[in-house]
């Protein structure tokens, strides 16, 4: 079985002073995580789509479920988040094992809500490779060049550009794999994670890439929600 797994849980504290978390902000004259949850939504291939957010917004997401998707809504679950990324992803995996259960074959595919631009092919990357390898993260090229600091003073070094990649998301992987991983590390492993694919790359195992889009973008500035007004108006337009 494959789930969807839409990650709501931030707060929104570098869009500015917003009177909401950023996935709940419109464009386009539809939230943002509507948008997100449309792009999985339309994809065959999904048991369930579970959305994970902060409890104060769980009945609120709800409620914007059936709103924009009416009959549809059956088919989205909408769940408490935990206090870490990571916790969230675990929330999702404890709900699948519980209602479903959860074998070695058993696939999540974790998106940002913020992250309205993702396509069909990204997503049917995803879940093919996922399948085949266990664990897939969608990237783009590194564009500019990367430096690194270590004091946040000076160049420590420059990594070749060739070698170099921004993350996305969607990130999928083998739910009980995933699971395996991250109950082994320590709580000074766990205390490094930016993401769930890192877990993968503590642990020495393979996380195989698939090619994103320059537009996949997350809306997490401002800047960003003109962007995403753009681009949502591009595609009405047909562009």
């Amino acid at each position: 079985m494959v789930f969807g797994v839409i990650l709501a849980g931030g707060i929104g504290s570098r869009m500015g002073n917003v009177e909401k978390p950023k996935q709940y902000l419109k464009v386009g004259n539809k939230p943002i995580i509507i948008h997100t949850i449309e792009k999985f939504f339309v994809h065959e291939a999904f048991t369930k789509l579970l959305v994970l957010c902060p409890k104060q917004w769980v009945e609120n997401t709800r409620n914007l479920v059936k709103k924009y998707l009416g009959a549809g809504a059956e088919h989205v679950v909408v769940l408490e988040g935990g206090t870490t990324r990571n916790e969230t992803i675990m929330n999702s995996i404890a709900y699948i094992e519980k209602e479903y259960g959860v074998d070695d074959d058993t696939l999540i595919v974790t998106h940002d809500s913020v992250r309205p631009f993702l396509t069909y092919r990204i997503i049917e990357e995803n879940i093919k490779y996922g399948l085949e390898y266990g664990a897939v993260d969608t990237v783009i090229s590194a564009t500019d060049t990367i430096v690194e600091s270590v004091d946040g003073k000076a160049i420590t070094s420059v990594p070749d550009r060739k070698k170099m990649y921004q993350g996305q998301t969607p990130q999928t992987f083998k739910a009980k794999k995933l699971r395996e991983l991250y109950l082994s590390l320590s709580e000074e492993e766990k205390e490094i994670l930016t993401d769930a694919s890192k877990i993968f790359v503590i642990k020495g195992e393979k996380v195989y890439l698939v090619e994103g889009e320059v537009f996949n973008i997350k809306i997490t500035y401002p800047y960003d929600l003109r962007v995403a007004e753009s681009l949502i108006q591009d595609q009405k337009s047909g562009k």
